[in-house]
């Protein structure tokens, strides 16, 4: 690999107008297939799992009960204080309202509270169903806003009274890119110029990166005119690719400026980046993009498209780095080379690779210096790490995972205003009624058949009320409307479910009848437990391949061993800081979070996926440069010491940068994206700084020699990868050995 890549990395120099006419061209093809198919109002952020019992459920009601097979929303109102929304003038004004939300988009049909029996015991407050024939993400954009127009022009006649528009059909709060793409991008300028001292150095990883995040995101967005793409998978894959992106090129374009301070010629130079560091970019995105492509066999459509997505967005940024920023680089020729006498050519001859003699000659660097300072007592610095990283993951024993609802939006919002009200005076479960559709086809008695399903339901713990069933005569289908006790999020809700369906059978052996339990409550049940189940088999195949991959890359057993370990414990702890934020509560109004709630069912998965790509990239970065000293010297510290010297800094500019690109996300309003923002930007600021650069280094310093070693009959089965670009560099200082050769019979 390190030799095709560097043949692709020199052609790409040496024909650098070509490759980026090319790429131009690519970009420009794509926006222009997003623009002709697709774009970001064709957005859908649908949950369903096909095939379990509550979508199929739910597709048998669009047909059956087409008006209540799709979103609804809640109109309440709040009399002031001293007055009732019975009064006749009160309940008029209502009224007036309502008839002015049947006029709005999209709405199929609208319930007035004395109809639907939806007025508090003290009269004080009232709500009014607003139901939709389509989903959530099948609603126009403005219908919404629509919505709440009518209301407020209805209810005009309304003084005093409090009106708030809330309810499933706001879902939980869509992602739109906005400033936090600036803001992420602003860091990363500032940590690259720091870290290259020089703006054009800083200015070529942030050119490649956005160039793949247009590509990329353009190509996602043309998609959804075929087939459902949620705003959360887009925003993921902005996140994902720009992040990477910039951390792919600034490792190329790192390693191209040191060999430019050695005094390569720039394209030979950048040919020799491209074998070597790119080497270990290809394999770290090849990594990320399995990961993330390996959410398809969980067999959620919502899952698998934001997998898929981010994959996309990984792939398209390692051929950005291998491509178009080695033609890049061509563009800026020798004006990369450091300038004599500056602090930036000191910093690279120290670090680029010029041997153990000129590392020697030079003070260590600040990474050195670490390296150094974990490795002087290993034994105190691993007990440490694991009692540092077991205290943070202790929480997460406690996770409690659920699809986010309108009890986390923020706190200003109608539907959050409207949930808290309706929580207050009808109890948290009118938030998060459940369906119940009967098929009566078989009973001798359709009628008393229903009765007797909802007399049942009525009699299990946790129900605060039961509809009266609405027969289908012509489809032999009932409906029944089930509120809970607890919230849609609560373990009571969970189990009422499991208990309706528990019931099932002997329903179905006493009235003939067959029941499916759904709504977008138990959608969301479903979604949580087909996410549990999935994830220990995931963790595990992930954990696998983490240690295949490494084994085959560095050609040991403690290594990988290692490296799987130190991902576990990045999750663990990761997993447990999520739960002290989001559940507990502490210190989330830091991050905007005005009310504590469970974990995103998705989040774990997602964790898993993407972190464990980011982790392989710091390992392979971090761990290659040690094991080539170790190669040369044979000596386990100083190989350690070295690893430190040359790719600490480098490494600890790409976690920052990601650290950056997702923590600037922590401002979207969708509680989901701000869970995936928190837990990445976590996650790598422990890897990265706990785990890879003072775990990883104390273990190898523990292993000594034994961390490097491979049995000999496994050693001939494994193929060499050469990740490290050894070949290349022996390749390199032949022809210089020759010509020191020849000029020794002149001397």
């Amino acid at each position: 690999m390190p030799t095709l890549l560097h043949r692709l990395g020199r052609f790409a120099f040496r024909h650098r107008r070509r490759v980026l006419a090319l790429w131009l061209a690519v970009i420009a093809a794509v926006v222009g297939c997003m623009v002709a198919f697709g774009g970001p109002g064709k957005l859908d952020d649908t949950f369903s799992i096909p095939g379990s019992e509550s979508q199929v459920a739910l597709d048998r009601m669009k047909t059956d009960f087409p008006s209540s097979s799709g979103t609804s929303a809640q109109v309440v109102f709040t009399a002031p204080a001293g007055q009732k929304v019975t009064d006749p003038g009160d309940l008029a004004a209502i009224r007036a309202a309502l008839a002015q939300a049947k006029s709005a988009p999209q709405v199929a049909k609208v319930i007035d509270p004395v109809t639907a029996q939806t007025v508090s015991a003290d009269g004080s407050t009232a709500i009014a169903q607003v139901q939709y024939e389509v989903v959530q993400s099948a609603l126009q954009p403005g219908s919404l806003d629509a919505l709440k127009t009518a209301v407020s022009v209805g209810g005009q006649q309304l003084p005093g009274m409090d009106v708030q528009v809330g309810g499933a059909a706001f879902g939980a709060g869509a992602s739109k890119p906005g400033a936090e793409d600036v803001i992420g991008v602003g860091v990363a300028v500032v940590i690259l110029a720091l870290t290259f001292g020089s703006l054009l150095a800083a200015g070529l990883p942030l050119l490649s990166a956005i160039a793949g995040v247009v590509a990329a995101i353009a190509g996602v967005l043309s998609l959804t005119g075929v087939t459902a793409i949620s705003s959360t998978a887009q925003s993921l894959a902005l996140m994902i690719g720009l992040a990477v992106g910039i951390d792919y090129a600034l490792f190329i374009v790192s390693r191209h400026r040191a060999g430019l301070a050695q005094g390569l010629e720039p394209e030979e130079s950048a040919a020799l980046a491209v074998g070597t560091a790119g080497s270990a970019v290809v394999f770290a995105g090849l990594t990320v993009v399995i990961a993330m492509a390996g959410l398809s066999v969980v067999g959620i459509p919502f899952l698998t498209v934001m997998g898929l997505s981010a994959a996309g967005a990984v792939l398209i940024a390692v051929l950005v780095a291998t491509t178009l920023l080695p033609a890049l680089l061509g563009f800026a020729g020798a004006r990369l080379r450091p300038k004599p006498g500056s602090r930036a050519l000191r910093r690279e001859l120290a670090v680029g690779g010029a041997g153990d003699a000129a590392a020697k000659s030079t003070a260590a660097n600040a990474g050195e210096r670490w390296f150094r300072l974990v490795t002087r007592r290993p034994l105190l610095t691993v007990l440490a790490v694991l009692v540092a990283v077991g205290a943070l993951a202790w929480p997460a024993h406690s996770m409690r995972l659920a699809l986010p609802d309108n009890s986390t939006a923020p706190a200003a919002t109608s539907q959050r205003v409207a949930y808290d009200q309706v929580s207050k005076e009808f109890g948290p479960g009118f938030n998060g009624p459940l369906l119940v559709l009967a098929d009566t086809a078989q009973s001798a008695d359709p009628t008393a058949a229903a009765d007797r399903i909802a007399a049942t339901i009525r009699a299990l713990p946790d129900v605060t009320a039961v509809s009266h069933p609405v027969a289908n005569p012509s489809t032999h289908t009932t409906l029944i409307q089930v509120i809970p006790a607890g919230a849609p999020s609560d373990q009571t809700t969970r189990t009422l479910v499991s208990a309706i369906r528990g019931d099932a059978d002997a329903l179905r052996q006493q009235t003939g009848a067959t029941i499916g339990v759904t709504g977008s409550t138990a959608v969301g049940i479903d979604v949580s437990a087909k996410l549990n189940s999935a994830m220990i088999p995931f963790a595990a195949v992930v954990v696998g391949l983490s240690l295949l991959l490494l084994l085959l890359v560095f050609r040991s057993l403690v290594v990988p061993l290692k490296a799987a370990v130190g991902f576990l414990l990045s999750v663990a702890a990761t997993l447990g800081t999520v739960v002290s934020v989001f559940q507990n509560g502490h210190l989330a109004h830091l991050i905007g979070v005005d009310r504590a709630g469970p974990v995103s069912s998705f989040l774990p998965i997602i964790l898993l996926a993407v972190l464990f790509g980011l982790a392989m990239d710091y390992e392979v970065f971090l761990v290659s440069r040690k094991r080539e000293a170790y190669v040369r010297t044979r000596r386990p510290l100083d190989a350690v010491h070295s690893g430190g010297r040359h790719s600490a800094r480098v490494v600890t500019s790409a976690a920052l940068i990601m650290i950056a690109v997702f923590a600037a996300f922590l401002g979207t309003e969708s509680q989901i994206l701000k869970q995936i923002a928190f837990a990445l930007a976590v996650g790598v600021l422990l890897d990265a700084f706990v785990i890879r650069m003072t775990f990883v280094p104390a273990v190898l310093a523990l292993t000594k020699h034994a961390a490097w070693w491979l049995p000999r009959w496994l050693a001939r089965l494994l193929p060499d990868l050469d990740i490290e670009g050894e070949r290349l560099h022996q390749h390199q200082e032949q022809p210089a050995q020759l010509r020191l050769v020849e000029e020794l019979p002149s001397r």
